[in-house]
């Protein structure tokens, strides 16, 4: 009971921010309580580490890379681009930012597809003159597909991460199962979206009202440069596990080069000068992550240590019987109410323990392990405090002077993520099998 006084204590405060304290001091103040009640041990810090400093690192990274590339107008210019493939056609726009978020959160984790893409939309529907109702509906798009399309790549989500470098699964070896997954979670996410917001698309919008794509590119090099960085970096991926290399030495690698473009102008007379704030975007960056990684995971391992996650793998080992499409569709519900309630952060650490824990046939564990990763990544859209991208969502949309109740944010959340999650999980059941089969 303590470790769980403890656990809640800290999401309260992680979530409420009194005063405006930084997310990392709240879970850095649970960690520092778990240590002084003896919830956790000195000999724990190591392990938890371990665990999370790629994740974490890899996550800073991508957003860094994001924030670089979103100064030199690399996303205004491709949302731009997509707005005019829409032809004036309000339900075909819809359709292709859903898209976009989908490319955005796969390349960019679903934390950056936020972070970029909710500003940007806003923008362009003011342009268009949209009723609020028409905002709402391709703003609640954005924020949904950002967690709904995280599920392609290791890099697509920090709970991706964790999971797959937790059970040792390599870039390849991950994206061979949840590409194919990720792409029925677009899908059932693109027919979902349309059917509850159908009333509330306009039939038609004007694309003139939108400047022309080429004359948002604030600056040229960084963003060519940008082009071949991305392309070195998802070649990185598949060779980091060959090489030795952890994920976040990739993705820190094209940071450091897209940094360095855009700071060009310190060690590169001849160059054009630079027109991003690069030390602004490097205060920007999310290193409260960092301390919020370690404080919360070390709070988390605290129930690890008092039995919660044997408690959970007893009731895994339970699913197991209703066999291999019921034991999947099960604990993905059931990953997917513990995130929604708890957070993912710390639900896919814990569900990670139970499920090393729990004896299980191969096949089902396996099945697990990825049911894990999409409950933490779908999940979290029924509740606003699922995820840190709901919450950093919100957090844009407060300081653009709109705001989303929790009832109606639930009330939608819900209705949207729960035939999404059926689908996806009978995805990966199905997917699994063929592989096996082939």
């Amino acid at each position: 009971m303590l470790a769980f006084l403890i656990f809640t204590i800290t999401l309260v405060l992680v979530i409420a921010r009194p005063r405006g304290l930084p997310i990392g001091w709240s879970a850095i103040g649970g960690a520092l309580l778990a240590l002084a009640t003896g919830v956790v041990s000195v000999a724990d810090i190591p392990l938890v580490w371990h665990i999370v400093w790629d994740a974490t690192f890899t996550l800073i990274a991508l957003i860094l890379i994001s924030l670089v590339l979103d100064a030199a107008g690399f996303f205004e210019w491709a949302a731009l681009h997509v707005a005019r493939w829409g032809g004036g056609s309000g339900p075909r726009l819809f359709v292709f930012i859903v898209l976009l978020g989908a490319v955005v959160a796969a390349f960019f984790a679903n934390d950056g597809a936020v972070l970029i893409l909710t500003p940007l939309v806003l923008e362009m529907l003011h342009a268009l003159r949209y009723p609020p109702r028409a905002m709402l509906a391709f703003i609640m798009a954005v924020g949904f597909i950002s967690d709904a399309a995280s599920l392609p790549f290791k890099i697509s989500n920090l709970t991706n991460i964790i999971a797959a470098n937790y059970f040792g699964i390599s870039f390849g070896a991950y994206a061979e199962v949840m590409g194919v997954v990720n792409i029925v979670s677009v899908a059932a996410s693109l027919l979902v979206l349309g059917w509850v917001f159908r009333r509330d698309i306009p039939a038609r919008f004007d694309p003139d009202a939108l400047a022309a794509p080429a004359t948002v590119i604030r600056d040229r090099f960084v963003f060519f440069t940008g082009w071949a960085v991305l392309a070195g970096v998802l070649a990185g991926y598949f060779l980091a596990r060959p090489l030795g290399l952890p994920t976040a030495a990739v993705a820190g690698g094209g940071a450091l080069l897209l940094v360095l473009a855009a700071a060009r102008e310190h060690f590169l007379a001849r160059q054009p000068k630079a027109v991003i704030p690069v030390l602004t975007l490097l205060r920007e960056a999310p290193w409260q992550v960092v301390v919020f990684s370690l404080g919360m995971y070390l709070v988390v391992y605290g129930l690890r240590n008092q039995g919660l996650t044997a408690e959970l793998a007893r009731s895994l080992e339970g699913l197991a019987a209703l066999g291999l499409y019921g034991a999947t569709l099960a604990s993905g519900f059931l990953f997917a109410l513990m995130s929604s309630l708890m957070n993912n952060l710390p639900s896919i650490l814990i569900a990670n323990l139970a499920i090393h824990e729990a004896v299980l046939d191969p096949p089902i564990r396996e099945a697990m392990i990825y049911a894990n990763v999409i409950g933490s990544d779908l999940g979290p859209k029924m509740t606003p405090i699922g995820s840190l991208a709901t919450l950093l969502w919100l957090h844009v949309l407060n300081q653009r002077g709109l705001h989303v109740g929790w009832g109606e944010y639930c009330r939608i959340g819900i209705l949207l993520t729960l035939p999404v999650l059926l689908a996806t999980l009978s995805a990966l059941v199905l997917w699994l099998t063929y592989l096996r089969a082939w």
